[in-house]
């Protein structure tokens, strides 16, 4: 079995063993259109399935909504 060798645009490259479930992914295809999802795994099976047709996944990090809840001072 023949891996994918690094310089193959199939090639995945690993760039943090943070907990990727903290962000969102917008992934963008080679015509410019993108998708964003919410988890790692279907960014990743998105990638996996049609990465001939996609440039890239960019991660965006998720802004937190102030907790409304509770008394204001």
């Amino acid at each position: 079995m023949e891996l994918i060798k690094p310089e193959d645009p199939q090639h995945f490259h690993l760039t943090s063993e943070e907990d990727y479930d903290r962000h969102h992914y917008k992934i963008v295809s080679k015509n410019g259109d993108s998708v964003v999802v919410t988890d790692w795994e279907s960014a990743r099976s998105i990638w996996f399935n049609k990465s001939p047709f996609l440039s890239h996944i960019e991660v965006l990090d998720v802004k937190k909504t102030p907790n409304t809840k509770g008394f204001k001072k």
